[in-house]
């Protein structure tokens, strides 16, 4: 059955109803009596006294005259009186009778206002709710399916006529009470309200959507007219877009009800039969509810004037002889925007607010309702509407062909989906040819493809080419709604072109800002230049897609430049059809979906948008943008370069007339693919587009031949019964042919046929940086060789400290280049920098690994301080590695600090002695044999977690700074990571020659720019160069896997690896402090007196205390730290350098832990108590006083220390924390004496316990010898105690570990151990 699309215009103005208020006035009321009283006798008063006076006049003559004259003037006074009386009386009724004639006269000119109002009143409401007989005259005007959705009186239907109250207000007069009222006025009054208050036959109307159910009851027949008239209404005024009817009858019943198979409204949205679309007809509630399922089975319960909207269309449901289950949704809760009408024999249920009951008999109609004791009352609402069957066959008959959409007759398939392959002419896709297909396009067929079927069921074509070509233009727009078929017009678009042009000729450019559905699949075709997807996620690739697009641009201006200087590619395209040697150019079709979002999230995107409209013409880049809404505010620029508009359906109608200059998209039908083509100003062609979405089904001729047998049917209300198909004489095909059809789409089928047809087009967008490189693929492949063990043959930097350590994306260029770093020169100190899991430590172990792979263990070494969760311990075994400390290897970390430290003294003593001008030249000094004392190559000291140096090892801070600044001219490399550039100290910082800069945490941070280190995706190994471009750090492996799961054992494995290759020496590794250092290695004392204390952590050298500059020591530590034995070494080296007499030593120990370490004869005197020790120590002090020095010793006596003879005491006091007291201590006799010890030969050696040392901070001999600057040798103390002279804080350290402590300096040593006298002796034994 052919269609009629019919354009519904604006809804039509009704006339106005009357409104106003009309005040009556007041009748006439009766006027009062105007004789009587007081008033009266006042008015003939006079006149009675002067007749008295004349009667007494002439009564005083007493003669006839004068009585005739009295009888006269009685007479002519009763007469004056009676006159009088009788003419006021005249006067009242004649004023009486004027003004009834006045408001007689008023209420015939009101009386007329009123007649008008009250037809205005029903012209109006005819209007609005016309006779049902006459509904046919409204189908055949401009007001079919004149309500919408958002109308308030969509579904408001009338049921009948009945007398209404006039519209307009009239208001009777305040008046007095009736008895004093002009009796005809009032009677008047009384009748002219009674007439005009009401006006006779006016439709009555009930709001569907206010109920669930309407139950009909009584009269049968009158009834079923009544619902007739409904349904005529409702199909009439509403479009079957917006209303459905289904209908459930009885088989008795059916043949009033076969009428509705003609209403549009009662086609099924989906499903068809051999007739077309199911018509919504049942004859039970089963088979009622299957129809139904579809279109309110997700609904929700029913909800009083809920709002139908496209994707909810109104529902009517006719019920007529079929009793439905009480279980059943329809007689219960009742569906969201539908309603059930129900012609019933009894009331079903119990009656409820969603329920309107009515009692029908063919002259009226009642609302029935009951009251709180079950009793019905009975409302009279109307006399019913009737309509019969014929005239409601005939009302549908005529409205059957309408569907919405324009004024043009076309046939079925234009509101059908229909195939891609028929539409282009290249027969069923499975068989496609391109090579047969492709040769049609050249000439005027270029860049023109249909897309779909016009009204007249001719084809649309758009053709992108120029105007001034025939086209319509390069660049144009296309709107439409959410489940318009936007993306699938985009796709039957692009398949379209596809298929019609070789790659040689068109190439395609699909971006989805959105998700990335719409162009999926179309990557294989090989005219896909790139597709870009699910850029709403990721801000960073917008950026990317707007520098690869802006490259393309340059990239064809410069081949058109090179190849000849052509001003465009129809120029070149030309010159290339003359015979002129050159490559193919595509034409480029740029296609951005959801772009209205791309341009709100990124406006300066626009930019590249009108660039591309200004300059594509010339450089053959054709651009389509696509999205659901359009927003105005930012297409101005692109405006004028838009030549083509689509508008499928819209949101609105602004939108409509936004896109295509009139309000007809939003009125387009729900169904995918309808739409408007504007190609020019005065163009503007309706169409259905093409489906490539659907299931392709291979038919063959016998099926065909069968689906045309098929479409002769009989056209009835209720679903045609399938038809078997006919025995096909053809050899059937394997079932898992046929599974595999059913669930491969056209668009598919299509793909495989073009894929592999063509050359493959330029590649304009290459994939983002998602895996990480391995160190194999960027480096040549690797070998291992004799001499330089496992390397990168033909690496052209190798030696030279020039690795790559990732990949660095150049989405302009559309190309990726290696990220090189030069350590060579400036740039060989390196900062890294990112915030939490950016992958600083994965690109530390890639740069170490990679200077591995390309650097001998010879030339280059690493010493590592890990602080970044052990990642670098995982290379611990490369040859080229001299150590890894971890944070809680205090010890390790000094070293390591302290061994790179000693490389760089040692270099540069060497650059002085050789006169080696700079590192080049140092190398090649190594290389070529003339520098052999040496083993270090370039020393990188490497620092995986800056913060951690600044928080716990703060006094390694500056000695890396030292070594930062002066190192790179000896070959010593600082590489450090961080998480800010900040926590690096300004002057630290400005020695980064390279700087590797991964994301932040905070991009403010940034050394490069903020707003480019804002844009780094959140993936670790993603960072920004100093040219801002985007770059992937390598990981470090070499098994080609791009994977970072199990990265440590892969790390592990090429460490091992490189080990196993290579044969010669190994990287220094980093000196240790021993744990215990036996003083026979230390070497011997000298002087007066210069004692080796132990080996120093920095240079691993002897530490010396001279007593001859500094004649005090103070000892400081814990319990078995280590205190008496360096007593006991100071002891024995007096012994080794003094002779017997030159020497005297006392000891003060009331632990007797030395008695056996100082010989009889060097022993002046021993004390077990505080007692004892001060008469021990009293004589000596008396003895030095003497030779405190006199005013006559001269400043060469004083150098020479000759006027004095006499033997150097030592006093060695062990544990004096036990021995001083609050009143003193041992040693107060000495208080004077100890700051010019040196010049009279006294020495203390003080040990005291770390436990309250703050309390023997105060005791005079301690601070005494502190204010002489006596350095401390603090052993093991707990943290918690008095900071030390240097102002650092004790710490916890192994036995005989100490520091060696001064106001401005502490060093680090082991001090040396040496037996007690008695377990040498038990060992010798």
């Amino acid at each position: 059955m052919s269609v009629t699309l019919f354009r519904r215009p604006a809804r039509q103005r009704p006339p106005d109803m009357p409104s106003g208020e009309l005040s009556l006035q007041e009748p006439p009321t009766l006027s009062e009596s105007a004789g009587g009283g007081i008033g009266g006798l006042l008015m003939y008063l006079p006149m009675a006294i002067g007749s008295g006076a004349m009667m007494l006049m002439f009564m005083g003559n007493r003669g006839g005259i004068a009585l005739v004259a009295v009888a006269l003037m009685s007479v002519g006074m009763l007469a004056m009186g009676f006159g009088q009386m009788g003419r006021s009386a005249g006067e009242r009724k004649r004023r009486m009778r004027g003004e009834r004639r006045d408001y007689l006269r008023y209420l015939g000119q009101v009386r007329k206002q009123v007649r008008d109002a009250a037809a205005e009143q029903r012209t109006a409401m005819v209007w609005r709710h016309p006779d049902p007989a006459g509904l046919w005259s409204v189908a055949m005007s401009g007001r079919l399916w004149e309500r919408r959705m958002s109308h308030a009186d969509f579904a408001e239907i009338r049921i009948g006529l009945i007398p209404q109250k006039l519209a307009m207000t009239i208001t009777p007069p305040q008046s007095k009470p009736v008895e004093d009222l002009e009796p005809l006025s009032a009677k008047g009054l009384r009748r002219f309200i009674r007439a005009y208050g009401t006006v006779n036959d006016l439709p009555t109307a009930v709001f569907l959507r206010g109920f669930a159910q309407v139950q009909l009851r009584g009269d049968a027949e009158a009834g079923r007219k009544l619902m007739r008239a409904i349904l005529a209404q409702l199909v009439t005024f509403h479009s079957p877009d917006d209303l459905k009817v289904a209908v459930c009858t009885s088989d008795d019943q059916a043949e009033n009800w076969d009428w509705v198979k003609w209403l549009p409204h009662s086609q099924h949205s989906t499903e068809q039969d051999g007739a077309g679309n199911v018509r919504l007809t049942a004859h039970s509630a089963a088979d009622l509810e299957a129809l139904l399922a579809s279109e309110l089975g997700e609904r929700g319960r029913f909800e009083a004037g809920a709002a139908p909207s496209r994707d909810e269309a109104y529902v009517v449901v006719v019920v007529d002889g079929v009793d439905l289950p009480t279980e059943s949704r329809l007689m219960g809760a009742g569906y969201r925007n539908a309603i059930v009408i129900n012609l019933v024999e009894r009331w079903p249920t119990a009656a409820n607010r969603t329920t309107l009951r009515l009692e029908v008999s063919p002259d009226l109609l009642e609302m029935i309702r009951n009251d709180r004791s079950g009793a019905e009352v009975r409302t009279k609402l109307a006399t019913p509407d009737t309509l019969s069957v014929r005239k409601a066959e005939a009302l549908a008959r005529h409205i059957s062909p309408f569907r919405l959409g324009a004024t043009a007759d076309i046939v079925e398939p234009m509101v059908t989906d229909f195939d891609l392959g028929a539409l282009l002419g290249v027969g069923e896709m499975d068989q496609l040819d391109p090579a047969r297909v492709w040769p049609r396009t050249n000439g005027p067929d270029r860049l023109r493809v249909p897309i779909g079927i016009a009204e007249n069921g001719s084809k649309i074509e758009l053709d992108i080419k120029e105007s001034a070509q025939g086209g319509m233009g390069p660049h144009g727009l296309l709107i439409g709604a959410t489940g318009s078929g936007k993306s699938e017009l985009l796709r039957t678009l692009v398949m379209a072109m596809a298929v019609t042009h070789s790659s040689e000729i068109l190439n395609f450019v699909l971006v989805d800002f959105k998700g990335g559905a719409t162009f999926l699949g179309l990557d294989e075709l090989p005219h896909t230049s790139a597709v870009i997807t699910n850029l709403a996620d990721e801000a960073p690739l917008v950026t990317r897609m707007q520098d690869a697009l802006q490259g393309e641009m340059v990239r064809r201006q410069e081949l058109l430049r090179s190849a000849g200087n052509y001003s465009s590619l129809l120029e070149y395209e030309k010159a290339r059809a003359a015979g002129t040697p050159l490559a193919p150019m595509p034409s480029l079709f740029l296609v951005v979906d959801e772009f209205s979002e791309l341009l709100a999230s990124h406006p300066d995107f626009s930019e590249l948008f009108v660039m591309i409209g200004r300059l594509g013409r010339s450089l053959g880049v054709h651009l389509l943008l696509a999205s659901q809404r359009i927003d105005d505010s930012r297409m101005h620029k692109l405006e004028s370069h838009l030549s083509y508009r689509i508008g499928l359906r819209t949101f609105s109608a602004m939108e409509s007339r936004s896109v295509i200059g009139v309000p007809d998209a939003y009125q387009l039908p729900s169904a995918p693919g309808n739409g408007y083509l504007r190609s020019d100003v005065a163009t503007l062609i309706r169409f259905k587009a093409a489906y490539v979405s659907a299931p392709f089904k291979r038919r063959t001729v016998e099926q065909r031949q069968e689906e045309v047998r098929r479409q002769v049917v009989p056209f009835g209300a209720t679903r045609l019964p399938d038809r078997e198909a006919a025995p096909e004489p053809v050899e059937v095909e394997p079932e898992a042919s046929g599974a595999e059809e059913s669930s491969e789409t056209l668009l598919q089928v299509a793909v495989g046929r073009l894929r592999g047809q063509g050359p493959p087009a330029h590649q304009v967008w290459l994939p983002p940086l998602d895996e990480p490189p391995t160190m194999d693929q960027l480096l040549p492949p690797l070998a291992p060789d004799p001499v330089l063990g496992q390397c990168a043959v033909g690496w052209p930097g190798r030696g030279r400290l020039s690795v790559p350590v990732g990949v660095v994306d150049k989405p302009f260029e559309q190309a990726r280049d290696l990220y090189l770093v030069d350590l060579s020169g400036s740039g060989g100190h390196v900062g890294i920098a990112g915030g939490t899991q950016s992958g600083k430590s994965t690109l530390l172990r890639a740069m170490i690994t990679g200077l591995a792979l390309t650097h001998t263990p010879v030339e280059v070494q690493f010493y590592c301080l890990d602080f970044g969760g052990g990642t670098l311990q995982t290379l611990s075994e490369l040859p080229h590695v001299g150590g890894v400390a971890g944070r809680m290897d205090t010890e390790r970390v000094s070293r390591t600090v302290a061994e790179v430290q000693g490389v760089l003294a040692t270099r540069e003593k060497l650059f002085a002695e050789h006169r080696v001008e700079n590192m080049a030249e140092y190398r090649a000094m190594r290389r070529d044999g003339r520098i052999t004392e040496d083993p270090f190559g370039d020393v990188f000291l490497i620092v995986d977690g800056w913060s951690t140096v600044r928080s716990d090892f703060d006094e390694h801070d500056e000695t890396i700074r030292q070594i930062a600044a002066r190192g790179l001219t000896y070959g010593i490399h600082v590489v450090l990571t961080t998480a800010r550039w900040s926590d690096i100290h300004s002057a630290l910082r400005d020695q980064l020659g390279t700087r590797l800069e991964l994301r932040l945490g905070d991009a403010i941070d940034s050394v490069i720019d903020m707003r480019a280190a804002a844009g780094v995706p959140k993936q670790p190994g993603r960072g920004l160069t100093p040219d801002k471009l985007h770059f992937l750090a390598a990981v470090p492996r070499i098994d080609g896997r791009q994977r970072t799961d199990d990265l440590a054992e892969a790390a592990r494995s090429l460490s091992e690896t490189v080990a196993d290759s290579w044969g010669g020496p190994l990287a220094p590794p980093v000196r240790m402090l021993p744990a215990v250092l036996p003083a026979v290695e230390m070497p011997a004392p000298d002087g007066q007196l210069r004692v080796p204390l132990g080996l120093g952590e920095s240079d691993l050298q002897p530490v010396w205390h001279d007593f001859s500059s500094q004649p005090h020591l103070t000892v400081l530590g814990d319990t078995a730290s280590g205190k008496s034995a360096v007593l006991r070494l100071i002891a024995h080296a007096v012994t080794q350098n003094y002779a017997p007499g030159e020497a005297q030593m006392i000891l003060i120990d009331s632990r007797r832990a030395l008695l056996d370490a100082v010989p009889d004869e060097y022993r002046r005197g021993f004390a077990f108590s505080g007692a004892a020790a001060s008469e021990l120590v009293g004589p000596v002090a008396a003895e030095l006083r003497e030779r405190l020095p006199g005013p006559d010793v001269t400043p060469q006596q004083l150098k020479r220390r000759d006027w004095w003879s006499g033997p150097e005491v030592y006093i060695f006091v062990d544990d004096y924390d036990l021995l001083a007291s609050s009143m003193g201590g041992p040693l107060d006799s000495l208080l004077d004496l100890l700051p010019q010890a040196a010049d009279i030969g006294l020495h203390v050696i003080l040990a005291r316990s770390a436990a309250g040392s703050g309390r023997l901070s105060m005791d005079s001999v301690v601070r005494r010898m502190q204010e002489s600057n006596t350095p401390d040798l603090a052993l093991s103390c707990p943290p918690t105690e008095m900071p030390l002279l240097n102002g650092m804080r004790p710490r916890t350290l192994p036995a005989g570990r100490a520091y060696m402590v001064t106001r401005r300096s502490a060093t680090l040593l082991q001090t040396a151990w040496l037996e007690p006298a008695g377990a040498a002796d038990r060992s010798a034994s």
